[in-house]
């Protein structure tokens, strides 16, 4: 079963989703970290159930203490949801470290595909677990920003918080 809760943050309302016990066909862990606000309406998965758990609970006070400057990685077990392609974009993610930044094309050749650079955008783009799965370090070649779920603006945050150059950097916040 998958139960979800709401937090407030200083970035803004966020959901958290995990699966608390593991089954067959889904490991225990964080399964979504979402902001989210009028432009952005909650999505919920099918069959997620309102109520806070030991895990949702832990990762918003990891997220909290992310936000607060006192947190570089977090420490949480990860379940997300995706094809085997996007599970291993999300896995090159997490390779990114705090503060650094990367393009898509420097995640594809990661990878070992540098044809895939549209597919990794793609990947990144359904990455479940904001901020802990850090698609937000992923920055088009010329170190501009590109494309966020949470939206520019928070993108531009997030890496403000976290020390990292991008082009455009007071634009946004």
């Amino acid at each position: 079963m998958i139960v979800y809760e709401s937090y407030i943050t200083e970035l803004g309302d966020v959901a958290i989703a995990a699966c608390e016990l593991g089954g067959e066909d889904i490991s225990r862990g964080i399964v979504a970290l979402r902001f989210y606000d009028e432009e952005r309406p909650l999505q919920l998965g099918a069959g997620w159930q309102r109520g806070a758990s030991e895990l949702t609970d832990l990762a918003a006070l990891q997220l909290r203490e992310y936000i607060a400057g006192q947190r570089k990685s977090f420490d949480l077990p990860l379940a997300p949801q995706g094809t085997e392609f996007q599970r291993q974009v999300w896995d090159a993610l997490l390779q990114i470290p705090f503060g650094e930044t990367r393009s898509y094309s420097q995640q594809a050749q990661w990878l070992g595909k540098p044809r895939a650079i549209r597919a990794v955008a793609r990947a990144n783009g359904a990455n479940p677990v904001a901020v802990v799965i850090p698609c937000h370090r992923v920055i088009g070649a010329n170190g501009s920003l590109t494309g966020y779920a949470g939206g520019l603006p928070l993108k531009a945050r997030l890496l403000t918080l976290e020390g990292a150059n991008f082009v455009g950097q007071g634009e946004l916040l």
